[in-house]
């Protein structure tokens, strides 16, 4: 099938994904969108977690201050180059997990940080198990996989600390 340069650059606009990954995906999607993009985030989620391994010594503090200035929060986002970490997409990502951190308050980066004895929800006070406030159907996870896979590097929240007036 004879895909347009157009749904290309539509397809690459919508995923992040290279020229020609987007055109074989288009042509083993027979043209749909939908398919193709989740072909990609497939493969680009596959290519993501090969990279989790690897060390994440570069990236950005970010934080977040409430209107109001009565909650703030500061995350460490680590990524593996300095190039990565000027990127829009990773100070975006930094951002939107440190403003999650002042709405949710989670209190455990993942579950392995959970207590032993604890009966605690991991979707509730996990940071990376939570739904992402400005997408309900994402979870944080999810949302820094999206990022990993565009970028093509390892991301990892290093550490992160919510403040709260009184608390």
């Amino acid at each position: 099938m004879q895909v347009s340069t157009e749904s290309i650059r539509l397809l690459r606009e919508r995923t992040g994904a290279g020229i020609m990954d987007s055109k074989r995906a288009l042509e083993a999607s027979e043209g749909d969108f939908d398919k193709a993009e989740a072909a990609l985030r497939e493969k680009g989620a596959a290519r993501a977690a090969s990279k989790s391994d690897r060390a994440t010594a570069e990236g950005v503090i970010d934080s977040y201050i409430h209107a109001g200035s009565r909650i703030g929060a500061m995350v460490e986002l680590n990524c593996e180059t300095d190039f990565v970490g000027r990127t829009p997409e990773f100070r975006e990502l930094a951002h939107n997990i440190a403003m999650q951190v002042a709405a949710m308050a989670p209190l455990y980066l993942d579950e392995d940080e959970l207590p032993q004895d604890g009966e605690a929800n991991p979707e509730e006070v996990c940071l990376l198990k939570q739904s992402f406030i400005k997408e309900p159907g994402k979870t944080i996870g999810d949302l820094i996989m999206d990022v990993r896979a565009k970028v093509g590097e390892n991301i990892r929240v290093g550490r992160f600390v919510r403040f709260g007036l009184g608390q």
